[in-house]
């Protein structure tokens, strides 16, 4: 059975290789993957900067943003049923993980699929647990591929909404900072909403957030600090320094979320009466988000479709790039929107 592997903390490693074949036991649903999308997290492993194989194995099978189809009739799904899974999985002994939140997992012990301790969906065959499924609807089709991404979208969301709700707060404007797959999904959640969104990247244009009825702007021509102050700013373009000065861009009791992720060893800059003065006076917050728990992922599903009635024919453009397993090369060198490997 083929599948994209790689040798954790080494690059050059990832290949499509032969891995054994999987059986479905008991309590497992046979799923044949249909397409896996790509991400920054798929790139920073096969460079060998992150992941960590399943114990006693040398390789990790990558990719966590699945779209699969049942092989078989079982547990309440059927056969050619598309469905999508979870990808982060309790560590068993942590309150958190007992109240079926893994994504807030509180030792660090949880497992990802296809990033750690756990193979991906980057295979021809997965078995997998049916309480990690998440079903598909047919109106979507392939553009489940997006559910992954959304489920961290939504998650984010939820936490801003909750932490702005401590107090009386109202959610009127948002700058999303970074255009890429989850700066633009971001951008439509937020618009479903109704909510005045700004989003900010480095193109001179950008066509999909215009659509939405946001407002687009490039940081080529803009500074940030030109653009007002915002309720809630989401950082999506992993930049360490871009995160620090989103405390600076928020209104009173206003929330930031940082998404991105940026590893660089670095030193960053901050007005000192931002984080001294003007966040404690204003009430301000800065928090980060990763993962998601099942509510996210079936509200990602949900908003999806809402996404697809609204404004027909946008989410199809997320997806630029289609190749099939053994051109994965493409597909991690690939920028300028979501790519994809499909495998069957």
């Amino acid at each position: 059975m083929l599948a994209l592997v790689t040798q954790p903390g080494r690059t050059h490693t990832t290949r499509v290789d032969d891995v054994p074949a999987v059986e479905a036991r008991e309590g497992e649903v046979l799923l044949r993957t249909f397409e896996v999308g790509v991400c920054g997290t798929d790139r920073e492993i096969s460079e060998g900067l992150f992941g960590i194989p399943p114990e006693g194995e040398p390789l990790l099978v990558l990719g966590h943003e699945a779209l699969a189809v049942v092989e078989r009739d079982g547990y309440g799904f059927t056969r050619g049923q598309l469905v999508t899974a979870t990808v982060r999985r309790s560590c068993g002994h942590c309150i958190a993980c007992a109240e079926d939140s893994p994504d807030s997992c509180l030792t660090g012990d949880y497992r990802e699929r296809g990033i750690t301790r756990l193979h991906g969906y980057a295979r021809e065959l997965v078995a997998e647990d049916p309480e990690q499924l998440v079903a598909i609807p047919t109106s979507l089709g392939r553009l489940g591929v997006l559910a992954e991404p959304t489920s961290i979208c939504e998650r984010a969301l939820r936490h801003a909404r909750t932490i702005g709700g401590r107090q009386p707060w109202q959610l009127e404007r948002a700058l999303v900072i970074g255009a890429g797959a989850i700066g633009l999904l971001t951008t439509y959640l937020l618009r479903l909403a109704d909510v005045e969104v700004c989003t900010a990247s480095l193109e001179p244009e950008n066509e999909l957030v215009e659509q939405s009825g946001a407002r687009y702007v490039s940081i080529h021509d803009n500074e940030l600090s030109e653009l007002g102050k915002f309720d809630l700013v989401i950082e999506a373009a992993g930049n360490a320094q871009v995160m620090a000065q989103t405390l600076g861009l928020l209104r009173r009791s206003g929330v930031a979320c940082l998404l991105g992720i940026d590893p660089r060893k670095q030193t960053i800059e901050l007005d000192g009466p931002v984080l001294g003065v003007d966040t404690i006076l204003e009430n301000r917050v800065l928090f980060g988000s990763v993962n998601a728990q099942r509510q996210d992922w079936l509200a990602a599903v949900a908003d999806l479709e809402h996404v697809q009635e609204r404004w027909p024919g946008a989410l199809e453009q997320f997806v630029t790039l289609r190749v099939p397993l053994d051109r994965f090369h493409e597909a991690f060198d690939h920028r300028g929107g979501k790519a994809t490997l499909v495998l069957s």
